[in-house]
């Protein structure tokens, strides 16, 4: 008995070392994109179609961008993803964005990016050291509504469908020519140094879940049973 207490007592610790080894803007990064999930999946009418919810293999969401963190010299935008396994959703990865002037317009408001990764072949160039959008990895602006009947060619066989949100409106976006890449500094702060994305996601390490993370692995879940990967 003493020695499963002592055992429950060091895991507990390393959890709690692990959500307290975050910033504060990795843990907002979690808290935002819990509210983005949750707000989508409760307005199917006007966001991301259940179905494609279902199909995903990872979703990846950048809350707040704003114009100038995507327009000028070369800023960023800063986020988590996770990714379906056979029983739940991954521990969530540190994600960034960076795009240049061209393309991407999206005004003084701040805006959110939603990523759906439709398939394991958009996962496996997600999961190197970056991926070109449009470039290595085939992308298209999402279909809208509550069917993902109306979806283009273009749209169905995309590996990544992207989504923005702007002053409550959502709509499909093109973000070709960003380039999107594991934070490998936010992930050594949740995780412990020398930890890959691809350990993270494929639960490698014996990686300890951030507390932190619950509420946005909770709005990924609701309402769908994760399939096993392709």
């Amino acid at each position: 008995m003493k020695s499963i207490l002592t055992f429950a007592m060091v895991g507990c610790f390393v959890a709690t070392m692990a959500y307290a080894a975050m910033s504060k803007d990795e843990v907002k990064r979690l808290q935002q994109g819990a509210q983005i999930v949750t707000e989508l999946r409760d307005t199917p009418d006007k966001g991301i179609p259940e179905e494609l919810w279902k199909r995903a293999e990872c979703v990846v969401v950048i809350p707040s961008v704003k114009k100038a963190a995507l327009i000028v010299g070369g800023e960023y935008g800063s986020g988590v993803m996770s990714c379906r396994s056979k029983t739940a959703w991954s521990n969530p990865v540190f994600m960034q964005l960076a795009k240049g002037s061209v393309g991407l317009q999206i005004g003084a408001n701040e805006t959110d990016l939603v990523l759906l990764v439709m398939n394991r072949r958009g996962l496996d160039k997600l999961l190197e050291d970056k991926v070109s959008l449009g470039g290595d990895a085939s992308l298209a602006a999402g279909p809208v509504g509550r069917s993902a009947s109306a979806a283009t060619d273009a749209q169905l066989h995309a590996e990544i469908l992207s989504y923005s949100r702007s002053s409550g409106l959502f709509a499909g976006i093109d973000l070709s020519g960003g380039v999107l890449r594991p934070d490998k500094d936010a992930d050594a702060r949740a995780y412990g140094p020398g930890v890959a994305a691809r350990d993270v996601v494929f639960g490698n390490r014996g990686l300890s879940k951030p507390a932190a993370a619950r509420p946005f692995l909770d709005a990924l879940s609701r309402g769908a049973h994760p399939a096993a990967a392709n």
